[in-house]
This record gives structure tokens, C-alpha cells and sequence, in this order.
């Protein structure tokens, strides 16, 4: 199903991924309805940021995914729903796990059953690499043990479940989407990658980490949103899990070097013990195996990690304005 001239629905439009999502489902001539959280300041995260011929194009709704009729109503007349609307943060959900149940768990099961009564031809789920846990074998395919080692990746387990469920038990047209680590403009200071960025151009001698020899699949924010669209217009492997990762591991020390290389900058680093999870709940390895997506869509990653980096670079450069390099940002 090409997406020219249909309607999407892209829950979670207001944040990293989502934002970079509706400019391309733009481009490739679908409405657009954006979902973005309500607030009383009537911003539109990411979205605020957008050129203003783009912003025309979009229908912007303001909401909640966990009010059942405001959901409802957003599915309305909807052929495809891309759900990225979550709770995100691994170390928020040590102190508040009750929000991630009620976002990403009850949530998603208002989307689910938003999109199963109003008839939508596809829904697109969300998933993410935590579920995984530290590699029990690498790469990580989708056979790979479930192992959600924080309160996060447990509501994630679970929401995907519940996605899966609705496709075997009510014929709901989904598909789930398990990407890796996303990093690219617009990421927050909550992800390490734009904590390493924004430090360093903060002109600080010494920036703070947290475990710098864990090691990620860091997958640039353009080749996780090409997954997202090559997926959606397959008419075929509904049910299913996909892995959406470059399948190279670099671990956060590495990184950091790379980054000082782009920036020619040269800084000290230094572990901070709070930016450290708890010894169980770390993951310490995760490198994608994304070859079942590829064999459905023929999807690759087609922007490589220092690429991708020296784009975030510049970005963060731009929007340093939008950092607290002084605070460990949960």
C-alpha cells in the first residue's frame, strides 16, 4: 500500500523520531494527522520547529494516548497509524514505573483498539531494542531471548505483545518495528549520544557518562525512518517482529572519540555514578540483525554511524540553546 494520498496517523508526532517521521510521510504525499501530548502552553514539541510549508500540510491533534476517546477520535477515517507515542526515559522509569504501564502498556491498547473499531488498514507498533537485554547472542536477531531489564523495556515487552495479540486474535493489521539505538537531531539530552555533543560544545574540560564500555547499534534517525516506510507499504508479515539497526557495535567510549574528532576537540571524561543503572538492569551489549526486514522490504541502512554523527553535530551546534550540559538529564 503506497502512502501517496492516504491518510497516516503518526502518534508521538511532537518528539525525536515522530517529528522526522511526518516530514517524510509529507514528502511522500500522505495527510497527515499528527497526535502530539496536550499541554496548557500549546507547543507542539519537534513539530514547533518545522518549516512552515511543512506545518500547512499537517493536521495537528492535541491529546492524550491514554484517554480512550481522544484516541478514538484520532483514528477516525485513518488508513494508516504509525504508533511511536511513549514514555521513553530508562532512568524516569526507576522512579515513576506506573506512568510507563499507563503510556506505553494502556496506552497502545487504546491505540490497538482505536484502530481495530475504526477500521485502519495498518498499524505500524513501536518497539525498541531494550527488550532484549544484554546479548545472549549477537547479532540480536528477533528470536533473540526477552529479557526487559527496567521498568521501560517491561512496558515495551508488553505493548508489543499486546500488538501482536490483537493481529492472532481480532485480524488487526500490524506489524512491529524493533528499532535499535536512534540517534539525530532532535534527540534530547536523555540519549548519549546529544549528552556527548552538547557537553563538548559547552566548551567543558571534563564531561560526565555514565557506563562507557557498554556497547550500542547506534542507527541514524533517516535510516530508522526509511524502516518505518518501507514497512507500512508491504502488503505482507503482518504479525510480525522487525529489527531495524545498522549491525555495527561501538561502544560509548568509542563513540566519544569520534565525536572529539568531528568537533576537534579534546576533553577528559569522567564516570558519573548517577547516570550509572542499577548492576541488573544495565545492557551491556546489543548489535542488530536486521536481516528479516531486509528480506521483506529490502530496507538497509543507507546512512553510515560518523555521517550520521557529523549531522547531529552540526544540529546540536544549531540548537544548543535547547541543552542543560549542567545537569544530568533524565
Amino acid at each position: 500500500m503506497k502512502l501517496k494520498g492516504r491518510k497516516v496517523l503518526v502518534t508521538g508526532a511532537d518528539g525525536f523520531i515522530g517529528s522526522h517521521l511526518v516530514e517524510r510521510c509529507v514528502r511522500e504525499g500522505a495527510g497527515v494527522r499528527a497526535f502530539v501530548y496536550y499541554n496548557s502552553f500549546n507547543t507542539w514539541g519537534w513539530l514547533d520547529t518545522l518549516p512552515a510549508a511543512v506545518l500547512k500540510k499537517i493536521e495537528v491533534v492535541a491529546g492524550d494516548v491514554r484517554d480512550q476517546g481522544c484516541v478514538h477520535t484520532a483514528c477516525r477515517g485513518v488508513d494508516v497509524v504509525f504508533h511511536l507515542a511513549a514514555l521513553i526515559s530508562i532512568p524516569y522509569s526507576y522512579q515513576a514505573p506506573e506512568s510507563y504501564v499507563a503510556t506505553n502498556i494502556n496506552g497502545t491498547v487504546n491505540i490497538l483498539q482505536a484502530a481495530r473499531l475504526q477500521g485502519v488498514r495498518k498499524v505500524i507498533h513501536t518497539s525498541t531494542s531494550e527488550v532484549y537485554g544484554t546479548a545472549q547472542k549477537v547479532p540480536i536477531g528477533e528470536d533473540h531471548p526477552l529479557n526487559p531489564q527496567s521498568p521501560y523495556a517491561a512496558s515495551k515487552s508488553a505493548a508489543d505483545s499486546f500488538a501482536v495479540s490483537f493481529y492472532r486474535s481480532f485480524d488487526l493489521p500490524v506489524a512491529v518495528l524493533r528499532p535499535f539505538n536512534t540517534f539525530g537531531p532532535r534527540q534530547s539530552a536523555r540519549a548519549v549520544i546529544p549528552t556527548i555533543i552538547s557537553q563538548i560544545l559547552a566548551r567543558k574540560k571534563t564531561i560526565r557518562l555514565g557506563n562507557l564500555e557498554a556497547t550500542r547499534d547506534l542507527n541514524y534517525v533517516g535510516n530508522t525512518v526509511e524502516a518505518f516506510m518501507r514497512l507500512a507499504q508491504v502488503d505482507q508479515g503482518l504479525g510480525e517482529v522487525y529489527n531495524t539497526g545498522s549491525g555495527v557495535e561501538v561502544s560509548v567510549r568509542e563513540v566519544v572519540g569520534i565525536i572529539q574528532h568531528i568537533l576537534r576537540s579534546k576533553v577528559r571524561v569522567e564516570v558519573d555514578p548517577a547516570r550509572i543503572r542499577p548492576a541488573k538492569s544495565e545492557v551491556e551489549r546489543l548489535v542488530c540483525d536486521a536481516r528479516k526486514l531486509t528480506a521483506l522490504t529490502g530496507w538497509s541502512p543507507g546512512i553510515p554511524l560518523e555521517q550520521g554523527l557529523r549531522a547531529t553535530c552540526a544540529w546540536v551546534k544549531e540548537h544548543l540553546n535547547h541543552f542543560k550540559t549542567d545537569i544530568y538529564n533524565v
